[in-house]
């Protein structure tokens, strides 16, 4: 009897041993303290949240929900505020194996389920063998085996949600904690499917001559996840990052005019060698959405419209001397339109502009505007200028012709070019630039100009003429090659 009852004690002991080792059930966090964005031009972010809640003490799990679906989840870290020493990670895991059709046909292979059909509304019920390639194979009570299509079941009845599925992307954690009660935590991780460009506006006065400059922020969130009342920063730059085997995951137009903000809404900063963009107040970032924040605003800006005639032969560098009398020979092609302003101080910008996508407008004579091209910028200084690529302009026309080619030598080319511009304009004199590419060899020499050029490095010289309304403007040179035998 004593035996027994020593038995049966050790027993009991080794129960009550092993329950306080057993990890306590799973303890979700609450409500975020407060969320902190960090968004890369890249397609990346690093999220920053804090939420308290009540720790149990001993070996634990907490689960932490609405995390971004697409998290680099090797990025996670998790650190206590308020006990940083006594609170310790054993494990860390991302759960995603979310609720849905497809998951909850796989879980209930071989188990009991019920669906109704469309659009007669037949009920079958049986044992689940298949729910793959858009079918559900059942064998009911009688042994036949029904075949539906997945598209035609319009109610799937399961008896329960199968053990390990969850609704929402979660991070769960085994802790371990010697000081139980509510402490804050803060979590980090970076995740895809966020990101953010820089969008531009700018509205051309009619006579080309200033503009009015409105930059926004553009925020897209695919990420899974909503952030509320976030405090958000912008990081601008090429920051490098190791490639992933992730694939992490655009606006409507509208014109503002310019005016001087009543109160600065980002406000911009140096950052090791990038330039960071913080937005002054709190934003909600909700998933699958695109938001606009104004940073830059700048009337009355300085500008210059001008046109490229640029048709001689590319220039891919300098390898061996080219001898075919026949490269290089163009005809008629476009005369194209720029827009080209300052973001310095002089010009009333005085503030880098990072990359981004331009749209530049212009007023008619009624006062409305008409957009007349479409562009994009990589990030620009301050003080740096910007030119912008329009279109190619109507009534400009230019033709190049080569009109004599000599070899002097074996070792010696001679070629003449004489490029006409047409200014079929009634009104309107332009400049026009006119780039020429030396590409045959290194050394060379240019022989009776027409027009005053300028050399621009050792391989590209550039005329420019102002040719008036109904003129025809020739610009005729000769450019001798010379290379060793």
């Amino acid at each position: 009897m004593r035996t027994r009852r020593l038995l049966l004690t050790t027993f009991l002991i080794l129960i009550l041993a092993g329950l306080a080792l057993w990890p306590a059930a799973a303890q979700e966090a609450s409500v975020s303290d407060g969320i902190s964005l960090t968004i890369y031009n890249q397609g990346t972010a690093l999220v920053q949240d804090r939420r308290t809640f009540e720790l149990t003490g001993g070996i634990s799990t907490l689960d932490f929900t609405d995390v971004a679906a697409t998290i680099d989840a090797t990025s996670v870290s998790f650190r206590s505020l308020t006990d940083p020493a006594g609170t310790s990670v054993l494990e860390q895991n991302y759960v995603f194996d979310l609720v849905g059709s497809a998951r909850l046909l796989e879980r209930y292979i071989d188990q009991r389920i019920e669906l109704v059909t469309t659009p007669d509304n037949t009920t079958f019920s049986g044992v689940l063998l298949s729910g793959r390639n858009g079918e559900i194979i059942l064998q009911q009570d009688d042994g036949q085996i029904v075949v539906i299509s997945l598209a035609n079941a319009r109610n799937i009845r399961f008896p329960a949600l199968p053990e390990g599925l969850i609704t929402r992307p979660t991070l769960r954690w085994l802790l371990n904690v010697v000081n139980p009660g509510a402490q804050q935590v803060q979590l980090t991780y970076l995740t895809g499917g966020l990101n953010w460009t820089a969008d531009y506006i700018l509205l051309l006065n009619e006579d080309g001559g200033a503009l009015d400059l409105n930059g926004w922020v553009t925020l897209t969130n695919t990420s899974g996840a909503s952030y509320q009342d976030a405090t958000v920063k912008l990081v601008a730059g090429d920051v490098n990052r190791m490639p992933t085997d992730q694939e992490f995951m655009a606006f409507a137009d509208g014109i503002v005019a310019a005016a001087p903000a009543m109160e600065e809404q980002v406000a911009q900063r140096d950052f090791n060698e990038y330039k960071l963009y913080q937005v002054q107040r709190p934003v909600t970032v909700a998933d699958n959405e695109t938001k606009q924040v104004e940073f830059v605003s700048a009337p009355g800006v300085p500008a210059t419209t001008f046109f490229v005639y640029d048709s001689s032969a590319p220039f891919y560098g300098y390898y061996s001397p080219i001898s075919d009398p026949g490269y290089g020979m163009t005809g008629i092609t476009d005369v194209q339109n720029w827009l080209e302003f300052s973001t310095g101080d002089e010009a009333g910008v005085g503030v880098p502009l990072p990359a981004g996508r331009v749209r530049v407008y212009q007023e008619d004579i009624d006062g409305a505007a008409l957009l007349i091209g479409e562009n994009s910028i990589d990030h620009t200084a301050k003080g740096e200028p910007v030119r912008l690529y329009l279109g190619n302009a109507f009534d400009l026309v230019g033709e190049r012709i080569q009109t004599n080619f000599q070899m002097l030598a074996s070792n010696i080319v001679e070629e003449t070019y004489e490029i006409r511009l047409r200014n079929r304009k009634e009104d309107q004199a332009v400049e026009i630039r006119v780039p020429e590419r030396l590409f045959r060899w290194s050394n060379w020499e240019i022989f009776n100009a027409s027009d005053t050029f300028t050399k621009v490095d050792s391989a590209n010289i550039e005329f420019r003429v102002t040719v008036q309304p109904g003129e025809e403007r020739v610009i005729r040179y000769t450019v001798r090659y010379t290379w060793p035998n």
